[in-house]
C-alpha cells in the first residue's frame, strides 16, 4: 500500500469512525481500523461487531493494498500533524509508515485477514429524508433503556409502510412514540428493532448527510447509506412490547403549560427529590399546578404554575428526569398534558406539532 491524501479529509473520516470502534474488547482486532484502497479512494472500516461504519475519501493510490491499524493511535497521530499532504506506505516488515512534511511515524499493523467480515446488503435500497429520520431519532431514541438485561428494549421499534412511518422506544417506565403519515415509495412493509447505539450514531452522521438517506434490511441487519458512508447494524431480537396497549385512549383531563417554565420548575423542585426514585408530585386544583418533592434526609420544595384546570382536584407523581428529558427536545412553546386519574399513565404532546404525531407516556409513581 502506498497512498497520498490530505490531512483534513482523512481526519474528518477518522473522527467519525472513532465512536464505533470498541475501546475495550476481548478481541484486540476490534480496536483497529481496516484501511484498504479502491480505485482512487482510501476506504476505512471500523466495527464492534454489532455496529460497523465504512467510509471513504479521495486519495492518490500509488500502490494498492489493505492493512489494519490501531484506530485511536492513528487518529491521534493524524490530528497532531500539520495541514499538509499525508503519505501512508507499508514497508517490507508491514509497518505503516506515515509522513507529513518533516514528521515521520511508524505504526504496527495486522493483516486484513484478521479483520471481521462486514455484512453487505442484497435487498433494494429505500430512501428517506435525512431531516425526517433525524426527527424520529431525536424524539424517540432517548427513551430506550440502557439496561442490557432488557434486550428488546435496548433500541427503538421501526415500522414503515406505504402510508406511515413509526418509531417507538420504551424502558418500561416511559414511552416515546412518533408517527408521520405520508406516501412512502416502498413495496413491502419494513419492521425492525434498531439498537440505541446505532440510532445515536446515525443521528450524528445524518447531520453531515445529503438530503436523503438510503437504507436496506435483511433478516439480521439494517444498512444505512449516507453519501460515502455506510452504517451497518445488527438488529435486536426478542419481542417488543405491544406499545398500542400502553398509549392512553381515555385521558380526557388535560391542561397546557409553557415548555420552558415547566422545565425550569421541575428542575428546581427535583433538587429536593429522593436521589433514587427522583419522584415529584403534580397536584392540580383551582387553575394551579403545584409541583412538589420531598426526601427525609434532604428537605422539600414546591412551586406553583398557573394553568387552566376546571376539573376536580387531582394528584399524581412520576420520575422528574423522565419529564426533563422530554422537555429538552420538544419543539414548541407549550405542551399539553393529558390525564385520566391520579394512578394511570400521563401523556404529553406538543401543542403546535403538525407534521408528526408525537406522544410521550410516563408511568405514574405512588406517594
Amino acid at each position: 500500500m502506498h497512498i497520498i491524501t490530505s490531512k483534513s479529509a482523512i481526519l474528518k473520516e477518522l473522527n467519525a469512525i472513532q465512536r464505533i470502534v470498541e475501546k475495550k474488547n476481548a478481541l484486540p482486532i476490534l480496536a483497529s481500523l481496516l484501511l484498504e484502497t479502491k480505485d482512487n479512494e482510501l476506504v476505512i472500516t471500523g466495527t464492534d461487531l454489532d455496529v460497523s461504519l465504512t467510509t471513504s475519501l479521495t486519495a492518490e493510490v500509488r500502490a494498492p493494498g489493505a492493512v489494519c491499524v490501531l484506530a485511536k493511535k492513528l487518529f491521534e497521530v493524524v490530528r497532531a500533524l500539520p495541514e499538509a499532504p499525508i503519505t501512508l506506505k507499508l514497508d517490507k516488515k508491514d509497518h505503516l509508515l506515515l509522513t507529513c512534511e518533516q514528521a515521520k511515524f511508524k505504526l504496527p499493523t495486522q493483516p486484513k485477514q484478521n479483520f471481521p467480515d462486514i455484512p453487505t446488503w442484497k435487498a433494494a435500497l429505500i430512501e428517506l429524508s435525512a431531516p425526517i429520520l433525524q426527527a424520529f431519532i431525536e424524539r424517540t431514541a432517548f427513551a430506550a433503556t440502557n439496561e442490557e438485561s432488557r434486550y428488546a428494549l435496548n433500541g427503538a421499534k421501526f415500522e414503515l409502510n406505504r402510508e406511515n412511518l413509526r418509531m417507538v422506544a420504551t424502558d418500561g417506565h416511559r414511552l416515546a412514540f412518533l408517527e408521520k403519515k405520508d406516501s412512502f415509495n416502498i413495496t413491502d412493509p419494513v419492521e425492525a428493532i434498531i439498537p440505541k447505539k446505532t440510532l445515536v450514531e446515525l443521528g450524528k452522521l445524518a447531520d453531515e448527510a445529503d438530503t436523503t438517506i438510503a437504507f436496506a434490511k435483511d433478516d439480521h441487519h439494517f444498512f444505512f447509506r449516507l453519501g460515502h458512508r455506510t452504517l451497518t447494524t445488527r438488529l435486536l431480537s426478542g419481542n417488543f412490547p405491544n406499545y398500542e396497549m400502553v398509549l392512553p385512549q381515555q385521558n380526557h383531563l388535560q391542561f397546557t403549560v409553557g415548555t420552558g417554565c415547566l422545565a425550569a420548575a421541575v428542575k428546581r423542585v427535583a433538587l429536593m427529590a429522593d436521589e433514587r426514585s427522583r419522584a415529584i408530585k403534580f397536584a392540580l386544583a383551582d387553575n394551579q399546578l403545584t409541583i412538589s418533592a420531598q426526601a427525609s434526609d434532604i428537605g422539600e420544595a414546591g412551586e406553583t404554575l398557573p394553568i387552566e384546570w376546571k376539573h376536580p382536584a387531582l394528584a399524581t407523581g412520576f420520575n422528574a428526569e423522565y419529564l426533563v428529558d422530554l422537555l429538552g427536545i420538544v419543539n414548541g412553546e407549550e405542551v399539553r398534558i393529558e390525564l385520566k386519574d391520579g394512578v394511570s399513565q400521563i401523556q404529553v404532546r406538543p401543542t403546535t406539532e403538525t407534521a408528526y404525531d408525537f406522544r410521550y407516556v410516563i408511568m405514574p409513581m405512588r406517594f
